[in-house]
């Protein structure tokens, strides 16, 4: 469900990314005039908002490779700013401390870091700031990437949830990838099949919700007595990035392995490559494909299976 993006908004992002970084001296071998880099200066950060971290949660944090970060750590370690130690929960555990001499760097990297925020801020008026500040949260919530599992909750269709299935489905499609009106006829004939005719051991339809909005939905529907099809994936563009599509994929898989499924089975087109790697990731691997003229396009279909 991936949607276009024109060379000017590329474009837009990368000046935003120049102008940021410039001002943050990202790109200067020591930020704000210490001797730590941007990266080490982050690391001092996390250490410094708890009195010891483990290891795996800092790489966690970071999103670190754990080779470079075992270095980062060695070196600070070496220069006394850190010490390590075996968990006293488990031992197989390492954990972190800033030392006096940490805290006293992690202390001087903070002063100067709201020095230049403020600096920043000093030269808007309030709006401006409301406005400045509302922008960079939206930023953040749209590029940041859980490292948990989203507090995704998952429940049976209530009335006007096929419908609203059908319709999320044929704009979202024509919006963004220019399908004509069959497509929404297809997904139409598929929830009307599933609501006339379903057998409730074997076949089930899911919508997802988050903080308490529809966000997506998927359908398990049998294609005999051994195969289950997995069918009208969707997943909200306010929600993408959630990690709702793999709530919804993994939890269509339990399914189909529970009715007593061997195998299961989906279609999809290849220019869909976010819901691709959600299959590829879940177990699916790429069966068939064939190149025809669909929903007003042509489109390479393809047929993805995964024994359970």
């Amino acid at each position: 469900m991936a949607t276009t993006v024109s060379p000017d908004r590329i474009a837009a992002v990368r000046a935003f990314n120049r102008s940021y970084t410039k001002f943050l001296g990202a790109l200067n071998e020591h930020l704000l005039s210490t001797p730590f880099s941007l990266t080490e200066a982050r690391v001092l950060f996390e250490l410094g908002q708890r009195d010891e971290t483990e290891v795996t949660v800092l790489r966690q944090l970071m999103g670190l490779d754990a080779g470079y970060l075992s270095r980062l750590l060695s070196r600070f370690e070496d220069n006394g700013i850190v010490r390590r130690d075996r968990s006293g929960a488990d031992a197989r555990r390492q954990v972190i401390r800033l030392t006096n001499k940490g805290r006293d760097a992690f202390r001087v990297l903070d002063t100067k870091s709201v020095g230049q925020i403020r600096e920043l801020l000093a030269d808007l008026t309030d709006d401006e700031q409301v406005r400045l500040i509302e922008a960079m949260e939206m930023i953040r919530n749209r590029v940041d990437r859980p490292t948990a599992r989203p507090d995704v909750a998952l429940r049976d269709p209530e009335p006007g949830d096929f419908g609203w299935v059908i319709e999320r489905n044929g704009a979202l499609y024509a919006t963004e990838h220019g399908w004509d009106s069959s497509y929404e006829a297809l997904v139409a004939r598929i929830v009307a099949d599933y609501l006339a005719d379903h057998d409730p051991e074997r076949e089930r339809a899911w919508v997802a919700e988050l903080n308490g909005e529809r966000v997506g939905a998927i359908f398990c529907v049998r294609e005999d007595d051994t195969t289950a099809k997995l069918r009208l994936l969707h997943v909200e563009p306010t929600a993408r990035g959630a990690g709702v599509g793999t709530v919804l994929v993994e939890e269509c898989v339990r399914f189909a392995k529970s009715a007593g499924y061997r195998r299961m089975e989906l279609w999809t087109v290849s220019l869909l490559a976010p819901a691709r790697r959600i299959y590829q990731r879940s177990g699916f691997t790429l069966a068939e494909e064939d190149t025809a003229m669909r929903f007003g396009h042509e489109l390479t279909g393809q047929t993805w299976r995964l024994t359970l």
